[in-house]
């Protein structure tokens, strides 16, 4: 499927589903600025299938491979702050729900609901609202790289200035431990990374997918997130990945890897009303 029509998709997606007062982040795998939509009738996207680990991507990881890493309130569960804004609710979530997560945030607080396409509760404010695109390996030609070294803790700092040029999405302190990361030197200096974030299970998402402005158009990223891919493949498991919907030039990247799309998304957030929190249960 070619970017245009992926835009296409993405556009009767947004027109199709109306709801109540709801809300986003900035895509997880990608800075664009966030579209600011009323609250009142923002477009959000319900589940393809429910049990289908990357219908909630977030909530599966969690209470997956990744549920070392959770902070848990109830059902609801999320990354260390220095791990990730990632988060997971139930697909249907209940007043017991969007209280643990109101509790998590904070009277007032905002809330990244990457990916979560529940309608929020009276109340609760929309901040952002980014349309997203989910893309699955879909006959990738992974393979190693000769250049490609192990990205590790020592590394971070590199990492972070790279992200901070380069703004392919949240990455922290403690991202790195989410997953192999991969990247490729210069003299010495960092010039292109890629790696691992989500992981539900059976599925390993591709993410931080960077190159230094200097060193673009030598097919770096493409060899990073092949490489990457590899990885994944090695351990029986399938390769997926999101970006913003505004970012074509990635997603014509990506599908002229063997990536396609699977499905649109929502990357939402939300302000908690001020009482929300009240009431919240005990942090387990």
């Amino acid at each position: 499927m070619s970017a245009r029509t992926v835009q296409q998709a993405v556009r009767s997606a947004g027109t199709a589903a109306r709801g109540g007062a709801a809300g986003g982040a900035a895509a997880p795998g990608h800075d664009t600025p966030a579209a600011r939509d009323s609250p009142a009738a923002p477009a959000y996207d319900a589940p393809v299938d429910s049990a289908h680990p990357l219908d909630n991507p977030g909530f599966a990881s969690l209470n997956g491979p990744h549920a070392g890493f959770a902070e848990r309130r109830g059902r609801v569960v999320r990354y260390p702050a220095d791990v990730s804004p990632w988060l997971g609710v139930p697909a249907e979530p209940g007043a017991e729900d969007w209280a643990d997560l109101a509790a998590f945030a904070g009277p007032e607080g905002e809330v990244p609901l990457p990916g979560v396409a529940a309608r929020l509760p009276e109340g609760w404010v929309l901040t952002a609202d980014v349309p997203g695109v989910q893309l699955v390996d879909a006959g990738i030609a992974a393979a190693p790289d000769e250049a490609a070294v192990l990205l590790g803790p020592d590394d971070v700092p590199e990492m972070l200035d790279l992200v901070t040029r380069t703004r392919p999405g949240p990455f922290r302190d403690r991202t790195v431990e989410l997953g192999t990361y991969l990247g490729i030197r210069h003299r010495g200096a960092l010039v292109a990374m890629a790696g691992e974030r989500l992981h539900p299970p059976g599925w390993t998402e591709i993410s931080a997918v960077c190159t230094d402005p200097a060193h673009r158009g030598r097919g770096l990223a493409s060899r990073l997130v092949l490489a990457v891919a590899h990885g994944v493949r090695e351990r029986g498991e399938t390769p997926f990945l999101h970006t913003a919907a505004a970012n074509t030039g990635a997603i014509a990247l990506y599908e002229s890897l063997g990536f396609r799309l699977r499905r649109t998304v929502r990357f939402r957030a939300a302000r908690v009303p001020a009482a929300a929190s009240r009431g919240g249960r005990s942090r387990s």
